[in-house]
């Protein structure tokens, strides 16, 4: 992101004059955020060269740069709220990379899910994303490609405010994932948030709201991950739990049939073990309204829904067949 900037609007008579730098004129008094404030007072002359000056606190800049901070995690939070409200939220995943595609999408959802597990996708691209979703005020988790720190932590320090990792078996693959997002004594992230941070005039502010702020969930979809559930869901600093039907069909022999039983019985014991701690469940689904109805009855919470390739091509196919109709040339 940008610098961001605080800018006083003046008496249209006045003209801007810098103590250090005189010859510099404006209609605007900048600050600069991220410089730090050094008591330096903007002083503006006015047509008849009467002095005005025009101290800025401390405290002004500081709120500025915590507000900055806040930014980061505004989305997120607000996706806590309304978990926390007993809502039930829907987001689609993002697979282009174009994040003009998060811009478009992003005011008809309720979050955005960035695979980086299944998509072409890298940490650039990724990043764009996090830009085009902030910018709409859109609350965004990134689902990695594994539990290592080496694909956790360029994630967290490019700014992404939540996270989901998929195919957990253990508790303690669990436990290593929370410690690779909380900063000590709490975890054992590194320390290297330039983005964040605003590119590390903030530090400090960023580090004091990181670990409570972070939202890390794993993704329970294989028979190891569900036997250890109890375990899993007792971890301190994990958030929630993410079903994935397709893979849990899979690890029980079964790969694709969502409904069969053994599939659902799995689901329901890794919902009511989380539930029971008070945890939010999610599910990766395809775009299927039946199949979500179902899952909202089993006690999930979150649901992501399809993905943008797959709506584009669904919407081109409908469109055409539909034009075919109407020209009679299908």
């Amino acid at each position: 992101m940008a610098p961001m900037a605080t800018r006083m609007n003046l008496d249209s008579e006045l003209v801007h004059e810098s103590i250090d730098h005189p010859h510099v004129r404006s209609d605007l008094c900048l600050i600069t955020k991220g410089q730090p404030f050094r008591g330096r007072v903007y002083s503006h002359r006015r047509r008849n060269n009467r002095q005005v000056t025009s101290p800025v606190s401390a405290a002004t800049i500081s709120a500025s740069l915590r507000r900055e901070v806040l930014v980061f995690f505004e989305g997120i939070e607000r996706f806590r709220q309304r978990l926390a409200a007993g809502e039930t939220l829907c987001g689609i995943s993002i697979y282009v990379t174009d994040p003009q595609v998060t811009e478009a999408v992003a005011d008809s959802v309720d979050f955005l899910w960035i695979d980086l597990e299944h998509a072409a996708m890298g940490i650039e691209a990724m990043r764009g994303h996090l830009l085009a979703a902030r910018s709409r005020r859109c609350p965004v988790v990134v689902r990695t490609a594994s539990s290592d720190i080496a694909s956790i932590k360029p994630i967290l320090d490019a700014g992404a405010p939540g996270i989901v990792v998929p195919q957990v078996t253990s508790a303690a693959e669990v436990q290593h994932v929370v410690d690779a997002c909380r900063y000590p004594p709490q975890g054992k992230r590194g320390f290297g948030p330039f983005t964040p941070t605003d590119y590390g005039r903030q530090e400090e502010g960023y580090v004091e709201r990181a670990n409570d702020a972070v939202f890390v969930a794993v993704m329970i979809e294989c028979v190891e991950a569900v036997d250890a559930i109890d375990e899993i869901v007792a971890i301190d600093g994990l958030d929630s739990i993410v079903i994935g039907p397709m893979d849990l069909s899979g690890s029980l022999g079964v790969l694709g049939q969502a409904d069969h039983p053994d599939v659902v019985g799995r689901m329901e014991k890794a919902i009511g073990a989380a539930r029971a701690k008070g945890l939010p469940v999610g599910s990766g689904m395809p775009a299927d309204p039946a199949f979500a109805a179902r899952q909202a009855a089993r006690g999930i919470q979150w649901m992501q829904v399809g993905v943008d390739l797959a709506y584009l091509t669904s919407g081109v196919d409908a469109t055409m067949r539909s034009l075919g109709d109407a020209l009679g040339t299908d």
